[in-house]
């Protein structure tokens, strides 16, 4: 995807917001003023934090992850303000914020443009707390910090066409791919072993490059009743929790993906790189906390996905996946390319996904013609498309982060250098500072 179809969202225009103040112009400033812009600083991110946990008792999943003082969550819970004056709060927050001097410190100066996005992206979730609804665009501008591009779902025919030749016979394409894929079903029973080898492996590579903290660790579980696959509960102290759900048939090209993904180099690796460099290291406690719809799951997104290829580069995930998983999972080897070629291919459908949510939650289309087309352009069984759709109503415009996500991270990750070493330093830098959407596609 090009660049040129993104805006950094400055999310002021919408009716939610309109009683925000502008952005007061820097001032110079001495020594003496530093020092006390540094303090308010400091401030303004604890009473964001506060803020957050706030919120989060309003909206359940609203706060992904938190890890800083347990006596900040407790009150929480116990002196929440009214929602009026949460929004009030937020409001003055940002006119804190926004008075505040420029600093001689560019990732100071960093920090505090993430922080004036993530109260942003809380005063549009606080919108719509209250019952405002949004354009599915203007949402993922006002949560998320991107605008982006929604192709027609003509567009995506051509690619159809071509895996008519991987999954040649009669009938839907859809039925036809998915027939093919049940012979890569990992047996219930091999789960936890195909899954344990390759998170193992995910973890092998990623440590070539990246100095991991001491004592960090996983624990996975396997749940149900989820609208999703995958998901990682990040605990602090460099711990997570990976659940993966079996509500479905798991595929054997699952394992590395949701390895990386929600472990190595992703989102575990993401979230303990800022609690060893931000949260500890400099004492910012606002990245002890995690709202999900803000502009930090864009980049948390989309590096776990392009980590999947920093990962595995080229063929040697097909490679690792046919020497090892394939035996371990009781698979046939000899048809690893087969399986790995469709799914290379269907790799540009990837973008129909965004078109259909964005039509479905607009009300474009009903939710069974959502089904129907995530079907069509997707190729999934009913099931998966229904889960799929499920995932869309709960999680409405957090799906760009996935795919446009993963774009934005590698035309930037890719433009800093071709050797693997400086692809990886790319992506440890992505992971350890205050980076936004906007950042991506600055020169």
């Amino acid at each position: 995807m090009k660049h040129s179809r993104l805006l950094a969202a400055g999310f002021l225009a919408l009716s939610a917001c309109s009683s925000m103040a502008e952005p007061i112009a820097p001032p110079v400033i001495s020594d003496g003023a530093e020092s006390k812009a540094a303090h308010e600083l400091t401030s303004i991110a604890t009473d964001y934090v506060k803020l957050t946990l706030e919120l989060g008792e309003q909206e359940a999943g609203y706060v992904d992850a938190y890890y800083g003082p347990s006596e900040w969550a407790e009150m929480a819970k116990v002196k929440t303000r009214d929602i009026g004056q949460l929004g009030e709060a937020i409001t003055g927050l940002r006119q804190r914020l926004d008075a505040l001097p420029e600093s001689d410190d560019p990732l100071v100066n960093a920090r505090q443009k993430f922080l004036s996005a993530q109260l942003r992206a809380a005063a549009t979730r606080f919108a719509m707390m209250k019952g405002e609804t949004f354009s599915f665009v203007t949402e993922a501008q006002g949560l998320f910090g991107v605008t982006p591009e929604l192709r027609p779902l003509e567009e995506f025919d051509p690619v159809l066409e071509e895996i008519e030749n991987i999954a040649p016979g009669e009938g839907p394409l859809s039925e036809r791919v998915a027939a093919f894929e049940e012979g890569y079903i990992i047996p219930k029973d091999r789960l936890k072993a195909v899954f344990d080898t390759a998170i193992a492996e995910c973890k092998a590579r990623t440590k070539k490059y990246f100095d991991l903290p001491e004592g960090e660790n996983f624990r996975m579980e396997f749940v149900t009743g989820k609208s999703w696959s995958g998901y990682n509960y990040y605990q602090g102290d460099y711990q997570s929790l990976i659940q993966v759900n079996t509500d479905l048939p798991i595929f054997i090209g699952r394992a590395v993906d949701l390895g990386c993904h929600e472990g190595y180099p992703g989102h575990h690796v993401y979230n303990m790189l800022l609690e060893r460099n931000l949260t500890k290291g400099r004492g910012w406690q606002e990245f002890s906390i995690y709202p999900l719809y803000s502009p930090q799951s864009l980049i948390a997104e989309g590096s776990a996905n392009y980590g999947i290829e920093l990962a595995f580069g080229g063929e040697e995930r097909l490679e690792y996946e046919r020497d090892v998983l394939y035996p371990l999972a009781g698979l046939d080897p000899d048809t690893a390319a087969a399986y790995w070629a469709l799914q290379i291919a269907k790799q540009a459908l990837s973008g129909a996904r965004m078109t259909i949510a964005q039509q479905y939650l607009d009300g474009e289309i009903t939710r069974e013609q959502a089904v129907a087309l995530s079907q069509k352009y997707q190729l999934v069984s009913r099931e998966r498309a229904e889960q799929m759709t499920d995932f869309t109503e709960q999680y409405r415009s957090y799906v760009i982060n996935y795919g446009l996500g993963m774009d934005m991270v590698r035309d930037w990750i890719e433009a800093q250098g071709d050797a693997p070493v400086w692809r990886w330093k790319a992506m440890e830098r992505l992971l350890s500072e205050p980076m936004l959407p906007g950042d991506l596609v600055e020169n």
